[in-house]
């Protein structure tokens, strides 16, 4: 596999990885040896950031990790790259927030409001994480899995018990 060293500190780059960046509005992150969640996430400057907290997505542990492991998928909708991401935090008073936050507001689904409110309410709860490559790619081309990579559902308290079938009439029985 190519991989090209860019000169942004000591990270290198693949193609591969670059390009599934571009293209990407969902990924799944994993931190540590939790599941991999799909976050929608922005690419700006080489680079993914995922807002989230209160009112925005739920990424347990992705505000106080450093590393993490970021699943893209391609053009057909499967897995087609998975690279280790160096994750930092964009902080509300720093000069990269007042580039990015905006950005990733404006192509934030469905907002409750202008992009200009989203932001002043991210900078007072949310966290925008920045995900950067972080080394050559984990799994990619022949070294992806073949098999299916489906797993049963988690458990969740969101369920209901099933209850009769509703009948709109009384059904009798013939004799």
């Amino acid at each position: 596999m190519l991989v090209v060293t860019e000169d942004v500190g000591q990270q290198t780059t693949s193609p591969l990885v670059e390009e599934a960046m571009k293209k990407a509005a969902v990924a799944w992150v994993a931190v540590g040896d939790s599941p991999a969640l799909a976050l929608w996430c922005v690419p700006i400057d080489g680079a993914l950031h995922i807002v989230s907290g209160p009112g925005e997505q739920s990424a347990p542990g992705l505000a106080e990790t450093s590393t993490a492991a970021v699943t893209l998928r391609g053009d057909h909708g499967g897995q087609i790259v998975t690279w280790s991401a160096a994750v930092t935090r964009v902080m509300p008073d720093s000069e990269q927030w007042a580039t990015v936050a905006p950005q990733v507001a404006t192509k934030r689904l469905n907002s409750p409001s202008n992009a200009a409110d989203l932001v002043e309410r991210w900078a007072a709860e949310c966290v925008l994480s920045r995900l950067a490559p972080a080394g050559p790619p984990l799994a990619a081309g022949g070294s992806l899995p073949d098999g299916s990579l489906a797993a049963p559902p988690r458990e969740t308290p969101a369920t209901r018990p099933t209850r009769k079938p509703f009948r709109l009439h009384r059904v009798r029985r013939r004799a």
